[in-house]
């Protein structure tokens, strides 16, 4: 064998020398044993249960909803976990309401308009009213301003008000009225209240886009689920969005030469009668709950570290079942097992120094309202919660990462806390998954950052880390389901979380908070 030169033979020593040290695998960190007991297989067997068709989608406060939450706290209680609601309770219940139309009709006219034909409301904004025959007075863009005054003369007291949908705008098509800034135009609860001072019973808003409103069928006719509030001693008459032909029939004169008028500056006289106004509806209470389980710290136990992800899902949609394996079956499924993998090293003498709560919430599919609710009503005070790690779809592969799918989104982990993401990097050591920051981008015209249950902790500066697998073909369709998700991959990222959730729980200081980042 030909020798090489001293210097060559020094240089091909020191590269074999850094190619050994870059092949050195992790040292395996004391979490390791544990999170290895996070298997593709036991995943598997819970989702498919939290994900078979016998939850029924698992939407919020229904049936399968219930049957869900009961599952979880029997997992919690099976591995060890003490309830984590109050007066020993697994779940901390809370109550939504929602509004659903009973009947609604305008007669004008000699003719009956049905609500969805003609007009419609905002059931939720809109109280129950009946009037009869009653006198309506056409009042322009219905405003009061110095700058213009559609009440000039007009006397509203007890009558309903039509007006035109938009603001007065003068020959270059800049508005006539000073807005605020960053305001887009004139608000409605100014014309109303502007209406309701001059004794106006109801308000008319004429637009064009109520025939296209009307092809929204019964989702018009049902609210959201929302939490009851404190209402106002204000009143606020209600508003009703009216068809230019139903304006017509009321004032006996075609909406068109009115409309036309008023664009040109001009605000024409015009009455008119309904002779009837009915608007009913009723009110349901749906009662939901967050599931919770906690494992207790050692000497760091009155400060608190979340897990948590969302178990509710999109319910029964046209008759087929929506089983949201990925979303968030996924995630309820790996908080399941990190409880159980944290009781393992409990057990064995390695309980968290932090108390970790394990998490479910309800209500997410309806607009974060479980998270909401908890953190709006804590069972554990939010000044002495350091973090929340909160999972929402983890168990599939998006089309960007079709060729490389060792992969996690990592959404939030720099917005509050400078201490996140390296806790997280170092945390990965143990997984070797690729970090996929992209939609953590304060740009990304996403917005995931705010579209799950943990941005309601970011709220109380709370430090977050969101973990996505980012959105697929299946995402809130009917084919999100149990034999779609990639097993070995969900552990791996579940296994990341945990690695994670164990720093966190026994570092030495929480992380701080001296960041404020969108």
């Amino acid at each position: 064998m030909k020798k090489l030169p001293l210097l060559a033979s020094m240089l091909a020593v020191g590269t074999v020398a850094c190619a050994q040290v870059a092949k050195k695998p992790a040292k395996p960190a004391a979490s390791t044993p544990y999170a290895n007991g996070i298997t593709a297989a036991d995943l598997k067997k819970h989702l498919y249960i939290i994900a078979g068709d016998e939850m029924e989608g698992r939407e919020t406060g229904k049936p399968g909803q219930y049957k869900a939450a009961k599952y979880i706290a029997e997992q919690f209680k099976r591995v060890g976990l003490q309830p984590g609601g109050k007066d020993g309770q697994w779940e901390q219940p809370f109550s939504l309401f929602q509004d659903t139309l009973t009947r609604s009709s305008i007669t004008a006219g000699g003719k009956t308009y049905e609500f969805g034909n003609g007009f419609y409301s905002a059931l939720r904004e809109t109280v129950n009213q009946t009037l009869g025959q009653t006198a309506v007075v056409y009042a322009g863009y219905g405003i009061t301003h110095e700058a213009q005054d559609s009440y000039k003369d007009l006397d509203l007291n007890d009558k309903i008000v039509i007006v035109a949908d938009g603001e007065p705008m003068n020959a270059e098509g800049k508005p006539l009225i000073p807005r605020q800034e960053g305001q887009q135009g004139l608000q409605l609860k100014d014309k109303l209240r502007a209406a309701a001072n001059k004794g106006a019973r109801a308000v008319f808003l004429v637009s064009d886009r109520v025939p296209a409103m009307g092809r929204a069928g019964d989702r018009l006719r049902r609210t959201g689920l929302y939490f009851e509030t404190m209402t106002t001693m204000e009143f606020i008459p209600n508003a009703y969005f009216i068809s230019p032909d139903l304006a017509s029939a009321i004032l006996g004169k075609p909406w068109s030469e009115l409309a036309a008028s008023l664009k040109a500056g001009r605000q024409e006289a015009a009455t008119g009668q309904v002779s009837e106004l009915v608007f009913e509806k009723g009110k349901n209470e749906i009662k939901s709950s967050n599931v919770l389980g906690i494992l207790p710290g050692t000497d760091k136990k009155d400060e608190y570290l979340f897990i948590t992800a969302h178990y509710d899902h999109i319910g029964i949609i046209g008759g087929k079942v929506h089983n949201g394996a990925d979303d968030d079956g996924s995630g309820t499924v790996a908080v399941i097992e990190m409880a159980e993998a944290f009781m393992k090293a409990k057990k064995a003498g390695k309980g968290p120094r932090r108390s970790i709560v394990f998490m479910t919430v309800a209500g997410e599919e309806k607009g974060l309202l479980g998270s909401r609710y908890y953190t709006d009503n804590p069972i554990y005070p939010l000044q002495e919660t350091v973090a929340d790690l909160n999972i929402d779809m983890i168990g599939r592969i998006d089309a960007d990462h079709k060729k490389d799918s060792n992969y996690v989104y990592i959404i939030g982990d720099d917005k509050l806390s400078s201490d996140m993401r390296p806790i997280s990097e170092a945390a990965n050591e143990q997984t070797k998954l690729k970090l996929d920051y992209r939609y953590n981008d304060p740009n990304d015209p996403n917005r995931f950052y705010y579209r799950s249950d943990h941005y309601m902790f970011a709220q109380h500066k709370i430090p977050i880390i969101f973990y996505f697998n980012g959105v697929h073909p299946d995402y809130h369709g009917e084919g999100d389901e149990p034999h779609k998700i990639s097993y070995g991959l969900l552990a791996k990222r579940a296994q990341l979380v945990f690695h994670t959730a164990w720093s966190i729980a026994n570092r030495d200081d929480r992380p701080k908070v001296d960041r404020n980042e969108k």
